[in-house]
């Protein structure tokens, strides 16, 4: 029983944890990429800005946890089509992915098709507004949410700190 019972302080105390880690100002895109690219909270304000509908971001049971409202957001592959992969021709775009990357060592991953080649790339935004407060107002930022997930918060993530370019072998 006292093993139970310290387990459920630990855990606990880990979800607080998870709960309050510092906003990120700024998140870095490397790996296989021809240069590093560092886009800054001022940086992400050089985008052209969508308003976007109300989502609701669910669990992977499907029930609801919260609602994200009054969005405004950017389009993720416009950032990483800044980037220059490290690609020796087309044909192998298809083996290559991105990996977003928290300080709590939370991963999202999109392949390069997924974003640049198929409705869902359309659909993925870097929030830049959310309830009516600015990115840099916003307790989880750097975050991302996809609009067209069934399952909205598999890939709904906050403090954004890396994306990871990688190629499958």
């Amino acid at each position: 029983m006292k093993t139970i019972f310290t387990l459920v302080l630990l855990m606990s105390g880990f979800a607080q944890a998870q709960v309050n880690l510092a906003p990120t100002d700024k998140f870095t895109v490397d790996g296989r990429v021809k240069r590093s690219l560092t886009m800054t909270l001022a940086a992400l304000d050089s985008f052209a800005m969508k308003s976007l509908p109300d989502v609701v971001i669910t669990d992977h049971t499907g029930n609801k946890r919260q609602i994200l409202t009054r969005l405004k957001g950017i389009l993720l592959k416009d950032i990483l089509s800044r980037v220059e992969l490290d690609a020796e021709n087309p044909k192998v775009l298809s083996a290559y992915y991105f990996v977003l990357a928290a300080p709590d060592n939370y991963k999202l991953v999109f392949s390069w098709n997924e974003l640049f080649n198929s409705e869902t790339g359309n659909h993925v935004y870097v929030v830049m507004e959310e309830g009516g407060k600015r990115i840099n107002q916003i307790n989880n930022r750097i975050s991302i949410v996809t609009m067209t997930d069934i399952q909205t918060g598999r890939r709904h993530m906050s403090n954004i700190e890396r994306i990871i370019v990688e190629r499958a072998k």
